[in-house]
């Protein structure tokens, strides 16, 4: 090949170069403006104080873009706080959900996920915000179970009982698909006497709602608990990305 030729394909490498570069460079401040613009609607959206991180996944994102059509986006709320059916509120800690196979809609501005999965954590200390008056919870010392403590009004008297309880999900009865945190005591012990059991069970057995706040569609799937917290799977299917 001839010095000229040469010459000629080092200046065409050097400008692909350079395109290629530019158009990463491109590509990135696109993704990072698509991410900041879809964090503020969330938040505004979810009437969130705390920062909204969002990660958009693919590369390149402008082809993703304008084919409508978006891999995987990774949603990060930190701390929500979130009201009980009882009015109560308390906090879900550490939420981070994953939406893959979103649709965007037309202005970019939001869009339509196929599946959703994710997760959040609720504190003790949150949880027992969420009981009865007067309960504290902490770990059971195994898995799906939880250790109640509350003081129980019986014939004048105050008892402090503490029983180890099993915390579940069962189906919530006025929402299709969605789920209710329920803790009820493993055994009470009665020491003998007619009523006592009753009387802790009203302060220790309690059902909760604890999705309201979350992503519009996004639901409690399961749960366990460990030495940190109740740790909720979240899941979802054909939901909205802050549309």
């Amino acid at each position: 090949m001839g010095g000229g030729h040469v010459r000629v394909l080092r200046v065409f490498l050097i400008i692909a170069v350079v395109l290629g570069g530019l158009f990463v460079g491109a590509d990135r401040w696109a993704v990072g403006y698509a991410e900041d613009r879809l964090a503020d609607r969330i938040q505004a959206r979810q009437g969130l104080a705390g920062g909204v991180g969002v990660d958009i996944h693919g590369f390149p994102f402008l082809t993703q873009a304008l084919a409508h059509d978006l891999d995987q986006v990774d949603l990060t709320l930190g701390d929500l706080d979130v009201t009980t059916t009882d009015g109560r509120k308390t906090r879900l800690s550490q939420v981070e959900v994953v939406f893959h196979g979103v649709e965007l809609n037309g202005d970019y501005s939001g869009g339509t996920a196929r599946r959703a999965e994710g997760s959040a954590l609720v504190g003790y200390a949150d949880l027992s915000e969420a009981a009865q008056p007067g309960v504290s919870v902490a770990y059971g010392g195994s898995p799906g179970k939880v250790k109640v403590t509350a003081g129980v009004e019986f014939l004048g008297k105050t008892l402090t009982r503490s029983v180890v309880s099993t915390i579940s999900l069962v189906e919530a009865k006025d929402a299709k698909g969605s789920k209710i945190v329920r803790v009820r005591a493993d055994e009470v012990p009665g020491e003998g006497v007619p009523g006592v059991e009753t009387a802790v069970r009203k302060k220790t057995d309690f059902d909760r709602r604890l999705d309201g706040g979350l992503p519009s569609g996004v639901q409690l799937t399961a749960l366990t608990s460990d030495e940190s917290g109740v740790h909720l799977t979240l899941g979802g299917t054909n939901l909205s990305l802050a549309g």
